[in-house]
Parts: C-alpha cells; sequence; structure tokens
C-alpha cells in the first residue's frame, strides 16, 4: 500500500472506514468472531465479491484478522484485532447520532 499523509485524524480515519461497507462489518464483528457465511447473512445487501473485497482490505488495513482451520470441512472466521476494535469504538457514538436522526435522514431528497 502507498503511504499517505493525512491532512487531520478524521481524513485518515474516514480513509480506513470509508465506504458502505466497511462500518457494518465492523459492527457484525463486535461481539466475536464469524465465519464467512455467518458474516454475509449479518450484512444485509452485500454481495460475495464485495464482502471478499472489503474483508481483504481491512485485514491489509489490520483491522480484521482471519484465522484457518487445517481441518476437514475447511474452516475461516473473521474477528477484530485490537486496531478494528477501537475503530469500533470510535463508531458507536455515530451510530447513535445515526438512530437518533434515523426520521430525519430518511426524509432526506436523494438523486
Amino acid at each position: 500500500m502507498k503511504k499517505r499523509t493525512y491532512s487531520c485524524g478524521l481524513d485518515a480515519a474516514v480513509d480506513v472506514v470509508g465506504g458502505k461497507w466497511k462500518a457494518l462489518i465492523l459492527w457484525a464483528l463486535h461481539h466475536r468472531p464469524l465465519r464467512f457465511g455467518e458474516l454475509r447473512r449479518s450484512v444485509s445487501g452485500i454481495s460475495e465479491k464485495m464482502l471478499i473485497q472489503q474483508l481483504r482490505e481491512m485485514e491489509a488495513y489490520g483491522l480484521v484478522h482471519r484465522e484457518v482451520y487445517h481441518q476437514v470441512p475447511p474452516k475461516v472466521e473473521y474477528s477484530l484485532t485490537e486496531f478494528g476494535h477501537s475503530l469500533n469504538t470510535a463508531l458507536i457514538p455515530l451510530g447513535e447520532w445515526g438512530e437518533k436522526h434515523m426520521e430525519t435522514i430518511e426524509a432526506l431528497p436523494r438523486d
């Protein structure tokens, strides 16, 4: 990955969690590790291809740990790293703000 210089902390945080899916994946992994299928069912609307792509990016950022169990049938679990937990903790107030203002946000005009 290319090294990047940020103008502020918010710029850095948005770069790591940007996009529609990363915050939802973080939230789904908040309580316990999940297998790929469980994670896909937990994140409504995400395609398999997009979930794979997002998990790879999040693993590269150090947010998610991928544990492969060498057994039959093969088993892979995804969990949050300490870094991922810290980001999830930072997102909780944003989620609370969204809950509080959901009706207003839903009523906003869309393109």
